[in-house]
């Protein structure tokens, strides 16, 4: 990390860093990593919980249809600007096939090994999203148990993947039908269901903050949207920087307080305050190499603002 600005201070009248954000603040821009139950869709999951938290936006990032279960991310106010991130995740899965007669082991890893790699993926009629050719990277399908007539399966896979359709396929390889009985999503990303609540216990959190003015619960359950973009190298700005970025203008240099190295021009970067807020992602306009002997200019331009208008005063003229 590059420092431009030792001597940057930050107000605390205006903003706040993620972890002394209250429940309110932050329902303006949060995940919670939901684990759904079989039965409902991934859209009716999102709509009970908001309605249930009396929310104007909660989005999910990740369907799962009907029958299958496990980690559903679940996205409120601004966040919400990240779905098509989320959707990007890698994904496992934890399947039961069931084979309509009793199959070899051992042929059956090998069928299982033709379908690893980049294939054809078409999702069946009963999935829950647009029929469409495409290809799919799966990284890992393997067998973690078997009697002969079904089998517990692993798959970690590229997003958008059609496990009815891995069933199918294998099937075909066999000659034989294979039917997905159970589906589960133990991982997306970096989010795994050791971090998740169930519906219930979303419920019981709220109900303990909204009723009896407990949040500790709600304060697990809610994870502030930096946390979704850890892995994303992040520039700090000024105070009066943030301000305007959050208005969607561009980074000048003077507003910079610390850059990473070796950044390109095009690089995705994060724009943080010094309170450690994030303000918008951004794409490099100049290698991080030469900002540092820079006075004027644009540094980065914002392509997904993130902080809510006017949490830090404006510092120009309208």
């Amino acid at each position: 990390m590059i420092i431009l600005d030792k001597d940057a201070v930050t107000s605390d009248k205006h903003g706040c860093s993620p972890q002394d954000r209250d429940i309110e603040q932050l329902f303006e821009s949060c995940f919670i990593l939901l684990d759904k139950s079989p039965g409902p869709s991934s859209h009716q999951v999102s709509a009970w919980a908001r309605d249930m938290m009396g929310l104007e936006k909660l989005g999910h990032g990740g369907t799962l249809d009907p029958f299958a279960s496990g980690l559903l991310p679940l996205l409120s106010g601004k966040a919400m600007r990240l779905t098509g991130r989320i959707l990007t995740h890698d994904k496992s899965y934890l399947a039961v096939l069931k084979f309509s007669k009793e199959v070899d082991r051992e042929l059956l890893e090998e069928n299982m090994a033709m379908l690893r790699g980049k294939v054809y993926n078409v999702p069946p009629e009963i999935s829950a999203v647009r029929v469409q050719v495409r290809t799919r990277k799966i990284s890992r399908f393997e067998i973690l148990d078997f009697d002969g007539t079904s089998a517990l399966a692993h798959i970690e896979c590229e997003a958008g993947t059609y496990v009815r359709t891995m069933a199918r396929d294998l099937g075909l390889l066999m000659d034989t039908a294979v039917e997905l009985k159970e589906l589960r999503r133990p991982t997306s990303g970096e989010f795994s269901l050791s971090q998740s609540i169930t519906m219930q216990q979303l419920a019981d959190a709220y109900w303990l903050w909204n009723e009896k003015g407990d949040d500790a619960a709600m304060m697990r359950i809610l994870h502030p949207i930096e946390d979704m973009l850890s892995d994303v190298p992040r520039i700090v700005v000024k105070d009066g920087a943030a301000a305007a970025l959050s208005h969607g203008a561009p980074l000048l240099r003077p507003g910079v307080v610390s850059i990473p190295e070796d950044l390109g021009v095009g690089s995705e970067v994060l724009l943080v305050t010094i309170k450690g807020e994030a303000v918008a992602l951004a794409k490099l306009v100049q290698p991080s190499k030469v900002i540092p002997d820079m006075t004027q200019g644009e540094v980065a331009k914002p392509n997904c603002v993130l902080m809510k208008e006017d949490t830090y005063p404006r510092s120009w003229k309208k």
